[in-house]
């Protein structure tokens, strides 16, 4: 069985979907925690889980907290986000603090199941919330080379894995907010990515962004 733990402060929510998880196959919940804090001295004596499902707002400590401190202190624990929020800042800020997958608290059970499958098996789950076309990026391997992008676009790509809007990035770079687009849609085209998280996801699977 694939122990889960789920860490949300919405008692109810939380609840009704420990009880949808155990309906599944494959499944145990074996920790359920308000927060962060909580979840952490609930692991002293409880089995450390194969995945946390793990909320991003949450009081006392929250989502980034707790996922960088699982990725400090227990990097085999795979974390799943699960949230309402659909920004890319924090979708980025959850991938480069450890998380492995992004989803909604609206999403429908089965992409849930598929989801935990996947981070369980493959390490990860991308769906078109963090960008369409990397979804079919399975393989490592098929990333372009670093060395195909320019030293504009490297230094570009960096700069979109923080939480810079394009124009302070522009300001940054001492160009103007029209080559930004300009460096943005080549990373586009040349990764075969959509959206700022790609790019973010590429920067991190290459190394070219330390988590």
């Amino acid at each position: 069985m694939i122990k889960i733990a789920l860490v949300d402060d919405h008692v109810i929510l939380r609840k009704s979907l420990g009880i949808l998880i155990g309906m599944l196959q494959d499944f145990d919940i074996t920790l359920q925690a308000d927060n962060g804090e909580d979840f952490i001295n609930q692991l002293k004596t409880n089995p450390l889980p194969d995945i946390v499902l793990l909320d991003i707002t949450m009081p006392v400590m929250d989502g980034v907290e707790t996922a960088r401190w699982l990725k400090q202190n227990y990097p085999e624990v795979k974390v799943l986000a699960l949230s309402m929020i659909k920004n890319d800042f924090i979708i980025i800020r959850m991938l480069k603090n450890g998380a492995r997958g992004y989803i909604l608290k609206d999403c429908e059970p089965s992409e849930l199941k598929t989801a935990l499958h996947e981070v369980y098996k493959k390490g990860y789950y991308y769906n078109e919330l963090i960008t369409p076309k990397m979804k079919a990026k399975d393989d490592p391997e098929e990333d372009i080379p670093v060395h195909m992008l320019n030293e504009q676009e490297l230094i570009f790509l960096r700069w979109a894995c923080s939480e810079k809007t394009h124009k302070e990035i522009a300001e940054e770079m001492k160009v103007s907010h029209r080559t930004i687009d300009g460096y943005r849609d080549s990373l586009f085209k040349k990764l075969n990515v959509s959206s700022r998280v790609g790019i973010a996801i590429y920067a991190i699977k290459t190394g070219i962004v330390q988590v």
